[in-house]
């Protein structure tokens, strides 16, 4: 079979050089701001296009920018969606005018009874679970879908632990381009049926989640016109996650959290919102001061919290064993800058058990109203731990990222919660079951 060039991690084949023309038309301001893909390691740039390995020693690469002056005034005019940040994303200027899912502007949840609960004066709910498809990769996908459409995709398609295969199979529905997803043929049924409903192209994988995403890698590098919105667009995709810190900073009223707890799988929306605050700063949108950062996993699935423990830099891949499906990344892409930054800022990355991340669902369940999902489950459950422990300040002003909705696990609560008894329908019959 020939192979063709495609947009693919072949980065050496299709990454134009400075002084050689970019194979793909771009339009002018196809990408926003964004100047070039520089690379994370070496600091080497290439051309925007569908890269994401650096040509020069194959490290990852992320978005650089050539920001504009953007004001506090300018933003808030914006649209009560991701867009608003237009101007510090790699998007065109009129990407309003592209059909998409228009995610983001989730709200910001002073989290009273949570905080009583775990001795946090000042205690923040960032609840993502109201975006499109119910999770916070409605953001993600968002950026990915830009540069899908700016780079002549005919296909969107992603591996995904379940969240990431919904927001692309709605995305691509509502952008009307064809989308393919690929899954792990045990994730949660109803994670299944809610990427199935918007496309007939659900793949499921015999394997874990890394098994699936080397699929993907290899389809990337086969077939042309491919865009994997976690694989050759990446550094597009992943700016998506910076607006979660943008939205933090706006709702807390321009300033920064004391700390943040943040649920880890590869590790990038962690990096992203570091990334963000970091921006923001350097901006002048918000005050310059020390902040906090914290990471959490289920145990059944730590390497991130391993290494960090243990003191090393050195992230070794696991087998995933544990409920937290969505978080269920073996090898995490981004786990040795989830350390860099948890370190850097003073943070902590930390992991609790199945039972714990139970037990995390049921109270943001049971003090704040929230469902949420098993990562979300993992995130409340990790600060728990944290104050439990003493490397989280209860004293300082936090936030906890809740990522998707309950309603997507059921499966990991189902056994463990139901009626609280079965009664004749008679007043009698109430009070002998002694609900009063």
């Amino acid at each position: 079979m020939r192979r063709r060039i495609p947009m693919s991690t072949v980065v050496a084949e299709t990454t134009p050089q400075a002084d050689q023309p970019a194979r793909t038309t771009l339009r002018e301001g196809a990408f926003g701001h964004a100047r070039a893909l520089a690379c994370r390691e070496c600091g080497h740039e290439v051309a925007l296009g569908p890269h994401y390995a650096c040509p020069e020693c194959f490290g990852p690469l992320e978005v650089a920018y050539d920001f504009p002056a953007v004001t506090r005034e300018e933003v808030e005019a914006g649209p009560a969606n991701i867009w608003r940040y237009k101007a510090l994303l790699p998007v065109p200027t009129d990407i309003e005018q592209s059909p998409n899912t228009e995610p983001g502007y989730t709200r910001l949840l002073k989290a009273h009874n949570l905080g009583r609960e775990l001795g946090i004066a000042n205690l923040w709910v960032k609840d993502d679970s109201t975006n499109p498809t119910n999770s916070f990769k409605d953001r993600v996908v968002a950026c990915a879908l830009s540069a899908a459409r700016e780079l002549h995709a005919k296909v969107f398609a992603c591996p995904s632990t379940g969240n990431l295969a919904n927001a692309v199979a709605a995305a691509g529905a509502r952008a009307g381009i064809k989308t393919v997803v690929f899954i792990p043929s045990n994730l949660e049924k109803p994670k299944q049926v809610n990427s199935a409903v918007y496309t007939n192209n659900l793949v499921a994988v015999e394997g874990n989640y890394d098994d699936v995403n080397k699929l993907a890698s290899e389809i990337a590098g086969e077939e042309e016109g491919w865009a994997f919105v976690n694989v050759n667009v990446r550094p597009f995709y992943a700016e998506g996650s910076k607006t979660l810190g943008y939205e933090i900073a706006e709702q807390l009223g321009w300033r920064l959290p004391d700390q943040i707890v943040i649920p880890v799988a590869s590790g990038s929306q962690l990096t992203k919102v570091d990334k963000a605050f970091q921006e923001l700063i350097k901006l002048g949108l918000v005050e310059d001061k020390p902040y906090k950062v914290f990471g959490a996993q289920a145990t059944g699935c730590s390497p991130v919290s391993v290494a960090y423990k243990d003191g090393v830099d050195v992230i070794r891949p696991v087998k995933p064993d544990t409920i937290a499906k969505s978080l269920a990344i073996g090898n995490p892409a981004d786990g040795i800058y989830v350390l860099d930054i948890c370190r850097r800022t003073g943070g902590a990355v930390e992991d609790i058990s199945d039972d714990e991340v139970r037990d995390g669902i049921l109270l943001l369940a049971r003090t704040e109203g929230i469902f949420t999902e098993t990562a979300g489950g993992t995130t409340v459950g990790v600060l728990k731990k944290l104050v439990e422990t003493g490397q989280l300040d209860p004293e300082l002003e936090t936030v906890v990222i809740n990522t998707g909705m309950g309603l997507k696990t059921l499966d990991a609560v189902a056994d463990h919660v139901g009626a609280a008894a079965t009664i004749a329908p008679n007043y009698p019959a109430f009070v002998a079951a002694g609900i009063l």
